[in-house]
Parts: C-alpha cells; sequence; structure tokens
C-alpha cells in the first residue's frame, strides 16, 4: 500500500476521505456557534439534511458519469464542488449562504467517495481491495474520534469560518497526491459500449429519481415535528423514498436477491442497525446516568476504535477470511452489540455493560465495511463500477437517514424518557430487529456464480 507504485494514491485518497468525513463530524460541534453568529436558528436542522440529501445526487451523478467516461473526470469536479461549498460555508454573511454551501458540499463530498471507489478499481490489484478500504474506513473512523475536539479548538483559537476554510486547502493538496496516479483512467471500451444506448436514455430518469429520493430524505428530518400529522407525514417520506431509491439500486435489491443485490440492502441495513443505536447511546448516559456530555461522547470512542481495528485486521486476513464469512461474523457481532443497550434500557443495568457491548458492534463494523465494498467491485464490470459503488453508498446513506428517522418517530411517540424506559428500548428494540435481519440475509451476500456479469443491465434494469 506504501509502496513506490501506490504511495502517493493511497495518501491521497485516504486524505480526500478523511477531510470529507471530519467536515461531516465537525460541523456538529460548531454549528451551534455557527447559529448565533449568523441568527439562523429556523435554518438548524436543514443545514446538517442538506448536504446528506444532494449528496445522493452526487452519488448517482458520479456513478454514471464514470461508468460512460472514467473516474479522472468526475473526481475533479467532485472535488471541485466540495471545495466550493466549503468556500461559501466559510465565507458565508447569511444562514441562506451557509445552507446553499451545505448544498454544494453535499453534491460534491457524495460524488467523491463514489469516484474513488472506481479510482481504486482502476488503479489497485483485486488482492489490494480490502487493504485501501481498511485504510478508508480508518479515515472515516478517526475524524469521530478528533474531529469535534479539533473543530471546537479553532473556533475557539480563530473562528468558525476556519473549520470550512482551513479544509480548503487541505483538499487541495491532497488531490494534487492523487493526480499523478489518474492518467489514462479513461473509458474502457472494450466494454463500455455494451448497452449504453439503453443507458444513455435512462440516465435522465435515473437523475430525476435521485432528485426524488434526495427531496424525501430531506424531508424526513423536517416534517416529523409538524402537530399531529408529522408521524403520518414522515412516514409518507419513507414510502416516497423507498420507491425513488429501487431504480437507483441493483435489481433485487429490496427482496435480497443473492450476490450485488444483498451486498447492497446488506450494507443499507447494518448502517440502519448501527447508527440508529449509536445515536442514542449518548443519550441514554447523559440523561439516566448523568454522564456528562464530554463523557457521553468519550464511551463511543472505544467503538470507533474497535472498528478501526478490525478493519486493520480483516485488511491483514485478506483471502484467508472469505468475504462472506467476514460479513456474517460482523453481523452477528452487531446484532450482539445491540442487545446489551437493550437490556440495559429495559432493565437500568450498569452502563458498563453497554459500553462494553459497542466494542463488539464497532469490531462487525470493521469486519463488513471494507469486504462489502470489495465484494461490490468483484461483483462489477468495468462498464458498471460507477454505477455499483454509487448504489453501495446510496443504501449506505439512505439506511442510517430512514432508520434515524423512523427512531426518531419511536422515541417521540412512546413515554417520555424522564417516566419510563419505553423510549429508549424501543429505539434500541428497533436497531435489534434490523440487525437480527441483517444476521439472516448475511448469507446471501456470497453469489452462487461468483463470475461477474457480462452486462450492466444485468443489474440495473428494473423489473416492471
Amino acid at each position: 500500500m506504501l509502496g513506490r507504485t501506490f504511495l502517493w494514491v493511497t495518501i491521497g485518497s485516504c486524505a480526500l476521505v478523511f477531510l470529507a468525513a471530519f467536515e461531516s463530524v465537525a460541523v456538529t460541534a460548531v454549528m451551534p456557534t455557527v447559529s448565533r453568529a449568523l441568527d439562523g436558528a429556523g435554518l438548524y436542522a436543514v443545514a446538517f439534511a442538506g448536504p446528506f440529501a444532494t449528496g445522493v445526487i452526487g452519488m448517482v451523478a458520479c456513478g454514471m458519469w464514470a461508468d460512460r467516461r472514467g473516474p479522472v473526470e468526475p473526481l475533479y469536479t467532485s472535488v471541485a464542488l466540495f471545495s466550493a461549498g466549503l468556500l461559501l460555508c466559510g465565507l458565508a454573511s447569511s444562514m441562506e449562504v451557509l445552507v446553499a454551501g451545505r448544498l454544494v458540499q453535499g453534491l460534491g463530498g457524495g460524488a467523491v467517495t463514489v469516484a474513488l471507489y472506481v479510482v481504486v478499481a482502476r488503479v489497485y490489484p483485486e488482492e489490494l481491495h480490502p487493504k485501501i478500504f481498511a485504510w478508508f474506513a480508518a479515515a472515516w473512523i478517526v475524524p469521530s474520534l478528533v474531529g469535534p475536539v479539533a473543530a471546537g479548538a479553532v473556533t475557539d483559537l480563530l473562528s468558525w469560518r476556519w473549520v470550512f476554510l482551513g479544509v480548503v486547502v487541505l483538499v487541495v493538496l491532497a488531490m494534487l497526491m492523487v493526480v499523478p496516479a489518474l492518467g489514462g483512467l479513461g473509458p474502457e471500451k472494450a466494454e463500455d459500449d455494451e448497452g449504453t444506448g439503453e443507458d444513455s436514455g435512462r440516465r435522465p430518469a435515473l437523475l430525476a429519481w435521485a432528485v426524488l429520493a434526495a427531496l424525501a430524505v430531506l424531508a424526513l428530518n423536517l416534517v416529523s415535528e409538524v402537530p399531529r400529522v408529522g408521524g403520518a407525514l414522515a412516514l409518507a417520506s419513507v414510502a416516497v423514498a423507498l420507491v425513488a431509491v429501487r431504480p437507483l439500486l441493483p435489481a433485487g435489491t429490496l427482496v435480497s436477491r443473492r450476490g450485488l443485490p444483498s451486498v447492497v440492502l446488506m450494507r443499507g441495513l447494518i448502517a440502519a442497525a448501527f447508527f440508529g443505536a449509536d445515536v442514542y447511546l449518548p443519550y441514554l448516559f447523559t440523561d439516566r446516568y448523568d454522564f456528562s456530555p464530554t463523557l457521553a461522547g468519550l464511551t463511543l470512542t472505544f467503538g470507533g476504535l474497535a472498528w478501526s481495528a478490525a478493519s486493520a485486521l480483516q485488511g491483514r486476513l485478506g483471502e484467508r477470511l472469505p468475504h462472506a464469512v467476514a460479513v456474517r461474523i460482523g453481523t452477528a457481532l452487531l446484532f450482539l452489540a445491540v442487545l446489551p443497550a437493550l437490556a440495559t434500557a429495559a432493565l437500568g443495568l450498569h452502563p458498563a455493560v453497554p459500553i462494553v457491548g459497542w466494542v463488539a458492534g464497532g469490531a462487525g463494523m470493521g469486519f463488513m465495511y471494507p469486504r462489502l465494498s470489495t465484494l461490490t467491485l468483484s461483483l462489477s464490470t468495468p462498464a458498471n463500477r460507477g454505477f455499483n459503488s454509487s448504489a453501495l453508498a446510496i443504501a449506505d446513506s439512505l439506511g442510517a437517514a430512514l432508520s434515524l428517522a423512523l427512531t426518531g418517530l419511536i422515541f417521540t411517540a412512546l413515554p417520555a424518557p424522564s417516566t419510563s424506559e419505553g423510549s429508549f428500548a424501543g429505539v434500541f428494540a428497533f436497531a435489534a430487529a434490523i440487525a437480527l435481519v441483517a444476521a439472516l440475509l448475511a448469507r446471501r451476500v456470497a453469489a452462487k456464480n461468483e463470475r461477474p456479469l457480462t452486462t450492466p443491465t444485468e443489474y440495473e434494469e428494473v423489473p416492471a
């Protein structure tokens, strides 16, 4: 990974992933200050939801572009959009301008992830894919450990604006490291010509579905608080999101067809289970056990460290640990990790119980995330790597978003936490149910025929 051939592309790619993750995490620490400075309390939620929604559009557009033209142009464009969004945020004179910048930032950030997946497929030999995806996983975890503290320090010492502006310079430097490896990564003509006519006709429709899915995801973060009808509107948004996302995923994903469709579905399920529980663990600690916010957040650090360590371990094991086995181990660990949180919420156990349990959850995610990425590439052809990579990222994002929306509804519908254990127990029971479904379906990620498909339309077409 750090040999002469791959040194700079490895460092640059991981740096881009790290910076995108840092912005996603760090903004949580500075947004209250930004909201006060720009008098933008009314747009506070949209500032978080906006990048997530536009990221779906970026993922789809970048995936199709990379399939047609190779990853170079999409990567340059996505990095430029991400940087432009950061500049708008850092120079914003009003909350409206900052939200606009966040929308542009999300569009570029979602596309960066997909473009880098295609770069990995083209630059690295297949035996190194588990290792580079383990590095990507670590690049996502480290910001969750240091991002909020670093952003808070920058805000205290300089200004919240430098949390955005300072990253722009680092993004440019990271991109310069990747540039030498991009030479000659144009479209792969030999296989790209098959089915292009049908694909060209489908592209506008796919983008339209992506926009609809993005609007539904954004609505989930806005309508749940509407008096009396908020729950119904949120559930309607979930239904719209599922309908809209169907054409953006491999055919058979929502019914767990064996092989690539189940790989993509698995990514959405484990994101839903993990993040659905992860968000409420600090809340449980502060509400029931009087943890300080800093201590409550610190308890999750152990899960993050386990995620990073497990990612490194599966990378070292390589082919000695089959992909499907890694996924089965990971889903089992995730299910077992949510159970202590559920038991603690329902029975009032010692807080050490869910903290230790969440270490298993982090380890399970570390085993699965890199292997699901590797499986996606191994079950793709050069002509549909972009589509399948974007599908994986979309399932990841939408799985977490839908889960958080539904856990929010559960939390508010059940008795208040000050009078009953029901709210937290309901949330963790929901996350445990999703984790159990993932564990039961884990075997389906192994295709009966491991040979990659010969045409993209076998996975892309939507049945009537």
